[in-house]
């Protein structure tokens, strides 16, 4: 092809395909949604196809004496193997990890905050939750338009426009029969 060996094409697809990689991981988050307009082709897939197909034929092209064909056809073969397990086993629950980490405002009712900005009668303040993912600090308002000092627990009994409404809480560890 154009005056060089194949060895040297698949060399030069794999390191091209391996700087695209880079680059994408590097300022991926640029270009935001414009590479999902494809739908289900994940450029992360694409790269890593042609990194698996370009590298595996290189090598048997390198290492063996088996026909160009057959070389293109292995290579397709086991790239396509190594890319449906790179997404099941690591892309697929990567991305159900990072929604885990995600809460919606009714997951906060009943939870247990502390009051840092006291939250006066008829006012705001701020609320501190923390929980296994991270820190989260909100707006607060009294459920009960009662005054509720700085680092008081409190109870969160609803929310509403992104504001928690809570009422002090007071922990007994006494055990009710």
């Amino acid at each position: 092809m154009f005056q060089t060996s194949i060895e040297i094409f698949y060399f030069s697809v794999l390191v091209i395909s391996g700087i695209i990689t880079l680059l994408y991981v590097l300022f991926g988050d640029i270009l935001g949604g414009a590479l999902e307009v494809a739908g289900f082709l994940n450029p992360t897939l694409i790269l890593a196809f042609i990194i698996f197909f370009s590298a595996i034929a290189y090598g048997f092209e390198f290492l063996t004496a088996l026909s160009h064909v057959l070389i293109i056809g292995i290579s397709v073969v086991v790239a396509f193997i190594l890319d449906a397990i790179l997404n099941m086993f690591v892309l697929i629950p990567l991305s159900s990890a990072q929604e885990s980490l995600v809460y919606t405002t009714d997951s906060l009712k009943g939870r247990i905050g502390r009051v840092i900005i006291p939250i006066p009668s008829d006012g705001f303040g701020e609320v501190v939750l923390h929980n296994k993912s991270g820190t989260i600090s909100k707006p607060a308002a009294s459920f009960r338009h009662t005054a509720i000092q700085e680092g008081e627990k409190v109870l969160i009994i609803e929310v509403r426009d992104g504001v928690l409404y809570v009422s002090s809480y007071e922990y007994s560890e006494e055990i009710l029969y």
